[in-house]
């Protein structure tokens, strides 16, 4: 899941100064969600912009924005509105904006309305954790299943740190070490020999950036 936050109004209204006629964009996945872009936070929006001016001719929730099938599906039923447009104010994810913006049959300037913060699970209680930085380089079979490039704020491989004390980390005495955790899951998994592996630094060619992965190759 992709957590994303509102920016400031004042900044969204900043990015559409030139524009009067705004269509909304929300998400019926992770911005949902997390409350950053499901269809109370767009009526709020609607509602802020037309306050300050603006011309909101109409919105629509995909379910996922990021899908290009769904999204699709989506601005089909919204083509009169959106060709009147001047602008779309996408509130979900920067994956979101980008798709929104790639199948944009008529060019219109794509505004992103929400910042994207991280990559989380959420629990039973509908908190979210990042527990993963997408590092192309997963060590979770050695570390007991918890990350530590995520977990350690220095993302150390093969920890603890000379700072760590008392079980907590150096950085934030509220936060408890990840190796320590590290440690304490291998101890009762009776598998305290793998924290004594030196796993490699991590190979950062592997993170250049952007990824693809091809349908064709999927299918292999």
């Amino acid at each position: 899941m992709i957590i994303s936050e509102a920016k400031p109004f004042q900044e969204v209204i900043d990015s559409l100064k030139n524009y009067q006629k705004i269509f909304l964009f929300g998400c019926g996945d992770c911005a949902t969600l997390c409350k950053s872009g499901g269809e109370e936070e767009l009526k709020a929006m609607k509602e802020k912009l037309e306050a300050a001016g603006k011309t909101v001719l109409g919105m629509c929730i995909p379910e996922s924005c990021c899908i290009a099938a769904k999204l699709k599906a989506e601005t089909a039923k919204n083509l009169k509105n959106i060709r009147e447009a001047q602008a779309i104010l996408v509130l979900a994810c920067g994956l979101a904006c980008q798709s929104v913006k790639d199948n944009d049959r008529f060019g219109l300037k794509v505004i992103p309305a929400n910042n994207t913060v991280f990559g989380a699970v959420m629990d039973s209680q509908g908190n979210f954790f990042e527990k993963c930085s997408l590092c192309c380089n997963c060590v979770l079979d050695s570390t007991a299943g918890i990350c530590p490039v995520t977990l350690c704020p220095k993302g150390l491989l093969n920890g603890p740190c000379g700072g760590m004390d008392k079980g907590k980390c150096e950085l934030d005495k509220e936060r408890d070490c990840a190796w320590v955790l590290i440690y304490r899951e291998l101890e009762k998994l009776g598998q305290l020999d793998k924290i004594r592996q030196n796993r490699p630094p991590r190979d950062f060619q592997k993170v250049l950036k952007p990824h693809k992965l091809l349908a064709a190759a999927k299918q292999q």
